[in-house]
């Protein structure tokens, strides 16, 4: 009788969808001694991916997710590594930190505290998940600024250099710095569907605040990518005339939705606008540029760095 009331309970808790949840769960990496698991990634793409999956059926969302696992485990198990070396250095955040973010963000977008809270719920976040997610932001702002950015050290020889290649593009008239991520126009509509879907899934972390330049040398398929979508500063006559339109509805800082031309499929980044009588103070902005650059290419020998010294496993 002791044996028939077991394998029967037994039964019932497989049954149950929360067990069958973790049943199917498993181990797809391992980050030193950290596991990454299928269910993490997966809130990760959900996340990601919250507004181009509202309309998707399961099995749609599933294969969606499934063409684009790999290359979102690798930023995971990135963005594990730099969490991992932060902590070994000794970085943290205080709880006042984080609650001052939260009250920053309220405060910049108007929201009450049930409106924030909606706005959870709607993203699929508990406040203590938020909480989390908003302290690993901070915590890689700061190592990233203090291991990397605050190290680098730029030369007058190379601004002056710098100013001297870049030029023709900004004497005289209008001009206009922008970054770019651009993907080749494809040849077929399954193509075409891919690369906008991809797209959406770029947007949505500009709008979450990652960097543009680092979105960029990561996607863009533009000569422009290793240096971080940076296409310097370009006259206004010599941009085509789909981009001028784009470029007219756009402040400094502000990126743009994704747009087609003839050749592909374009977002970009103003970073500066300056009339032929203020070319004069473009120095400081070229000496911007020159430090992105750097700071793109020791970003990425930093991350090179991390993954050489670390134990990666990957179960996929």
């Amino acid at each position: 009788m002791i044996s028939r009331i077991f394998i029967f309970l037994v039964i019932i808790i497989l049954c149950h969808p929360a067990y069958a949840t973790i049943l199917l769960d498993r181990v797809i990496a391992v980050v030193n001694k950290e596991v990454i698991t299928w269910s993490e990634l997966y809130k990760m793409m959900e996340y990601e991916a919250e507004d181009r999956i509202k309309e998707l059926t399961e099995e749609e969302r599933m294969k969606l997710f499934k063409e684009y696992e790999a290359l979102f485990l690798e930023q995971l198990i990135d963005l594990k590594l730099q969490i991992q070396e932060a902590k070994r250095l000794g970085y943290g955040v205080t709880p006042e930190e984080i609650n001052e973010a939260i009250e920053n963000i309220k405060n910049k977008y108007l929201l009450t505290d049930s409106a924030f809270e909606e706005s959870l719920k709607n993203e699929g976040l508990t406040f203590e998940e938020y909480k989390e997610r908003l302290s690993e932001q901070i915590l890689l702002s700061k190592f990233i600024n203090r291991q990397i950015r605050s190290k680098i050290i730029i030369s007058d020889e190379e601004i002056k250099k710098y100013i001297e290649t870049n030029k023709e593009n900004i004497d005289g008239d209008e001009a206009f710095r922008i970054r770019l991520i651009f993907f080749k126009k494809p040849e077929n509509e399954e193509d075409k569907r891919k690369i906008e879907e991809k797209t959406h899934l770029i947007i949505q972390k500009l709008k979450e605040g990652e960097d543009f330049s680092i979105l960029a040398r990561e996607y863009s398929e533009d000569t422009s990518a290793k240096i971080g979508g940076d296409l310097g500063f370009v006259k206004r006559n010599l941009i085509a005339k789909e981009f001028i339109d784009v470029l007219s509805r756009m402040k400094k800082g502000d990126f743009s939705e994704p747009f087609w031309t003839e050749n592909g499929l374009h977002i970009i980044k103003l970073e500066e606008k300056v009339s032929g009588q203020k070319v004069e103070e473009i120095e400081e902005n070229m000496r911007e540029q020159v430090v992105e650059a750097k700071f793109l290419n020791k970003y990425k020998d930093y991350i090179r760095g991390l993954r050489e010294k670390a134990r990666i496993e990957i179960r996929l």
